[in-house]
Formats: C-alpha cells, sequence, structure tokens
C-alpha cells in the first residue's frame, strides 16, 4: 500500500507536466530569445500576480467562462482565481499605476496562466506566455507594429513557415449592429462561423429578422478567408458605414505592413472570431506546423481598461511558449544553446587549485563543473 501511494505522489495532475533537462534550457533560452524581441521594440517589463480577484476574470470583463477558471478563497472570504491570460491584469495594474497622459505605454512580460480545460480535450492547463502591450494608440500604425513584433518573434525563435491570420471583429459586430438578437444566439451564430458551418449560420438566419444585406454579409463571412483579395469583397458586402471602415482599416493595415517586409507572413480570416468578448477591433492567431493550436493570439481590446476605470485604446498579443516549443520540436529547430560547462575534474591534493581555476573562469562568463576524483 505504502509504494502504491509512493508511486501515485510521482505523477503530476492531470493537465500540467514537468519540464528538464534540454527541454528546460531550451524554453529558458526562447523565453530569453522572445524577450529580447520585445525590448528592441522599446518594451518596458511588467509583473502582475499569478492570482487576482475573480472580478478581474468576470463575465463582464469577457474572458472565459467561470467553469473553466481555477477559484479559490482567502481568509476574507474573497474569491480568487489563478490568471487564465494576463491582459486583464496589465489592463488592471496600468489603470492603477500609469496616469492619463498622451505618452503610449509599450509593455512586455511573461507568466504562467491557467485554464481548466475538460480533461477529454487533452490540452496543458498551465501555459507559459510571453506577451506584450501598446496601451494610448487607435492607429493603423500601432497594429501594424504589434503584427510586425509578432512575425519577428516567430522568426527570432527559428521559425520559417508560419501565418498570423488576421481577422475583424468590428466587422461582426457592425453587420448586427441594428439587429436585435439574444446575447446567446450571437454566441451560437459565432459558433457557427468560426467553425465555417454555412448550414448552421443558414439555419439560425432562417429565424431571425434582419435585412437582406445583413443576411447576405453574414453567410459570405465563413468562406471570408485567404489573401489580401479577401477585403475587396468583405468591403462590397459591408452593409454600413462601420463595417466598411473595419476593412479599411485592415487594408491600411496591410500597406504598412509592406514596409515592414512581413506580408509574405500574413492572411486574413473575416470568419474568426475570438471566444475573448473584449477584443473590439483587429484579432490575430499566428500558426505553424506541428502543433493543432495557434502559437500566437492577440488583438485590440480599445474598452478593456474602462473596466478598471481608465480610457486607452489598446492593442497586444503573447505567444504560448509551450505550443511553440513543441512546434520547433517537431520541425526539429533547436535553438542556438549557451556552450556546455567547463569540467575541472580534481583531488583532495589539487583542491585549492581547482576552486580558485573555476571561480576566474566563472568571472569571466563561463560555466563550469567541479568534479572530485578519488585516486588510489
Amino acid at each position: 500500500m505504502e509504494r502504491m501511494m509512493n508511486q501515485r505522489l510521482l505523477h503530476t495532475p492531470e493537465g500540467v507536466r514537468d519540464i528538464y533537462n534540454g527541454e528546460c534550457e531550451r524554453k529558458l533560452r526562447l523565453q530569453k530569445d522572445l524577450h529580447d524581441v520585445l525590448k528592441s521594440y522599446g518594451c518596458r517589463d511588467i509583473e502582475t500576480p499569478t492570482f487576482e480577484f475573480f472580478d478581474v476574470f468576470g463575465s463582464d470583463v469577457g474572458t472565459i467562462p467561470s467553469r473553466e477558471l481555477y477559484k479559490f478563497f482567502d481568509r476574507e472570504g474573497n474569491t480568487l482565481v489563478l490568471r487564465p491570460d494576463i491582459t486583464p491584469s496589465i489592463a488592471r495594474a496600468v489603470s492603477k499605476y500609469f496616469n492619463d497622459g498622451q505618452e503610449v505605454l509599450r509593455l512586455c512580460y511573461e507568466g504562467k496562466t491557467f485554464i481548466n480545460h475538460s480533461s477529454y480535450q487533452g490540452r496543458l492547463k498551465e501555459n507559459t506566455h510571453i506577451g506584450a502591450e501598446m496601451i494610448g494608440a487607435d492607429n493603423a500604425q500601432a497594429d501594424a507594429e504589434i503584427i510586425a513584433m509578432v512575425v519577428d518573434c516567430l522568426k527570432k525563435a527559428g521559425l520559417e513557415e508560419f501565418q498570423i491570420s488576421i481577422g475583424q471583429v468590428e466587422y461582426f459586430k457592425s453587420i448586427l449592429k441594428d439587429v436585435d438578437i439574444p446575447e446567446e444566439t450571437e454566441c451560437e451564430l459565432k459558433d457557427f462561423i468560426s467553425n465555417r458551418n454555412l448550414f448552421g449560420v443558414e439555419s439560425l438566419l432562417a429565424g431571425m429578422e434582419m435585412g437582406e444585406r445583413q443576411k447576405e454579409a453574414l453567410l459570405s463571412l465563413p468562406s471570408l478567408y485567404g489573401s489580401v483579395e479577401i477585403l475587396e469583397k468583405a468591403y462590397a458586402l459591408s452593409c454600413n458605414e462601420s463595417a466598411r471602415h473595419a476593412i479599411a482599416r485592415l487594408k491600411e493595415i496591410y500597406q504598412i505592413l509592406e514596409f515592414y517586409g512581413v506580408t509574405r507572413y500574413i492572411s486574413f480570416d473575416l470568419s474568426m472570431l475570438s471566444r475573448y468578448n473584449y477584443y473590439t477591433g483587429i484579432f490575430f492567431r499566428g500558426y505553424t506546423f506541428g502543433t493543432g493550436d495557434a502559437v500566437v493570439k492577440g488583438g485590440r481590446y480599445d474598452n478593456l481598461l474602462a473596466h478598471f476605470g481608465k480610457n486607452a485604446p489598446s492593442i497586444g498579443f503573447v505567444v504560448v511558449a509551450d505550443e511553440l516549443l513543441a512546434a520547433l520540436e517537431r520541425q526539429n529547430i533547436a535553438p542556438e544553446m549557451e556552450e556546455p560547462p567547463v569540467e575541472i575534474r580534481y583531488t583532495k591534493a589539487e583542491q585549492e587549485a581547482a576552486i580558485k581555476r573555476a571561480q576566474a573562469l566563472r568571472a569571466e562568463g563561463k560555466a563550469v563543473v567541479l568534479k572530485l576524483e578519488e585516486r588510489v
């Protein structure tokens, strides 16, 4: 019985895992490389708590459903949660510590996130996120800079083949602007569109009252993905000025990305709609071979800071380090590692000289391993 108990204690809970030896070294190197890219864009580091009050991630903020949060209580009875997403924490911290001013904030961070996925999904419940947020800028230049930053991150990681797929939440919202639709029905419609389930969209719209142009635009959304050319079709389908403005913004972003020289990595997908309701404009994901999920997620969230008492347009992204590392391994791409440590073998008689040599080498920035040998 005791042996069985000891064996059970060796295992981790479902959804988390140990990372050790070479994999741990590769992950730390990847995090450093990504951080270097973010710093090269002028981002300043920020760190927020691993757990927060429940309301920071409540349904009115627009994050994940409550059932997927890890919840617990403090001694005063407050409901706390392990953060499922770092962006709302950044929004809270910025609202508290940074003054309202004209200066654009560029912040970067890394940390763990926790989502209680259903067990049958077989996904990690603990992930490492490395991200950046640009707060105080509402223009296509800021959008393009963030996307260029994403491309540079993935290139720095060693990827050559990847795609940044850009959607536009505002386009979908604009189509439904004058339609009286229950929140539950809207969520169902978003799911059908995101899954490109045209029959589902048709059946749902059949029982709704709306104009023919709106219906045509919604029915077209599942097929509006591909190269920049699809933006012309989307613009022609726009049923109001705000929808046209949303597409015009995407066109301007693409033009600026041409200056960055990264358009070969860019595609558009207007059927892509985030489960995070705080996104307000462009929304994007980064994909590559060797992983079933996105390695990058991000977008514009102009209203999120207002939840914490500060009005500031914002855009940001996170690199999901665990997904990216898995993709790199499956593509046989290894980050450039540091030199292996110098090994100094010595006997007790040589101990003083060996230690002094090791310390001198460490002072030069080299890694050193001392190994005592018992010689007869």
